[in-house]
């Protein structure tokens, strides 16, 4: 038997939605899946990576579809802010659980329940083998997570940006509705923005691509892929990254 290839990233940012906490249910937070992404992070954590986390909140508020609604844009954003913190204690609990030394650090203070969010103790928390979960998004109303994600990756120095979906990458088209559709396996962050392919929010796009930060779309549900990304399997899920489009 051969020995496992090393990590290739030392430091990364996984942004993980509200709803991937969901489960099969239609609100909240499933234990079975919390403890089961927990589980994957400790195993990367085990080899030495460095990893942040960045939830959303999907699962319980979010901040757009309340102002559709009729609520007052910057009320709704901070109510989905909120959302995201209790996500980021029950992620926090789903960790030290499974024996894992995990920080919350939120945008906004809530000072008796987590810590503030400072860059720099950001960075000693990292480089001292704890994970980091980052709530709150920027904590400025009118900015998602998505964005919040590619932020906090820049300000960390974050090998890769990992985005957990439910689809294994990007596609040319809906995979659920179009049998036909085919999965790209890498794409330019200009191709994108010009395609208007949804992958994150402009604003995310933008800073990743600025700052030349590599992000990969993968299915978070497939066990196992986030240690093949870790190893260096380009096989699994959608590479976007500054380089030449396939």
């Amino acid at each position: 038997m051969t020995d496992p290839a090393p990590p290739r990233f030392k430091r990364i940012l996984l942004k993980l939605s509200g709803e991937a906490l969901m489960g099969d249910a239609d609100y909240g937070i499933d234990p079975k899946v919390i403890k089961r992404l927990a589980a994957e992070i400790r195993d990367v954590a085990a080899i030495g990576v460095e990893v942040g986390v960045v939830v959303g909140g999907g699962n319980i508020f979010r901040g757009a579809g309340l102002a559709r609604g009729g609520m007052d844009r910057v009320t709704a954003d901070h109510m989905g802010m909120l959302a995201t913190v209790m996500n980021a204690l029950a992620f926090q609990d789903a960790l030290e659980g499974l024996g894992i030394n995990a920080r919350v650090m939120s945008a906004l203070r809530i000072n008796e329940v987590c810590e503030d969010y400072i860059r720099r103790r950001a960075v000693r928390h990292l480089e001292k083998g704890r994970v980091i979960i980052f709530a709150a998004g920027t904590g400025n109303p009118f900015f998602t997570t998505d964005s919040a994600a590619s932020l906090r990756a820049v300000e960390i120095g974050a090998d890769l940006l990992l985005k957990a979906t439910k689809v294994d990458g990007v596609y040319t088209a809906d995979p659920k509705k179009d049998p036909n559709a085919k999965r790209y396996e890498r794409l330019t962050y200009d191709r994108v923005i010009n395609d208007k392919l949804m992958v994150m929010d402009a604003t995310a796009i933008v800073l990743c691509r600025d700052y030349n930060v590599p992000l990969r779309i993968f299915d978070m549900n497939r066990q196992g892929d986030l240690m093949r990304i870790i190893r260096g399997d380009e096989t699994v899920g959608t590479i976007v990254d500054n380089g030449e489009a396939a």
